[in-house]
C-alpha cells in the first residue's frame, strides 16, 4: 500500500506537456512519461518508508497488535 500511495505522489514529477500533441493524443499527455525511472524512485523512497515504520513497531513505540 506504501508503493502505491509513493507512487502517486511521483507520477506527476517531471511531466511536461508537448506544445503541439499528435492527431489522437490527449493534450495533456506526457512527452516521456519515464516510468521505469519514477517505479525505481518510488521503490527507493517506499522502501524508506517501510524501514521506518518497521523500526518503529519493532522498538514498541508503536503497536498494531491489538491488545
Amino acid at each position: 500500500m506504501i508503493w502505491w500511495v509513493v507512487l502517486f505522489a511521483v507520477l506527476p514529477w517531471g511531466v511536461k506537456a508537448p506544445e503541439q500533441p499528435a492527431p489522437g493524443h490527449a493534450a495533456s499527455a506526457p512527452e516521456r512519461p519515464m516510468m521505469w525511472r519514477k517505479a525505481a524512485i518510488t521503490t527507493l523512497i517506499a522502501a524508506v518508508i517501510w524501514l521506518g515504520v518497521f523500526a518503529l513497531v519493532e522498538s514498541g513505540l508503536i503497536s498494531i497488535r491489538p491488545e
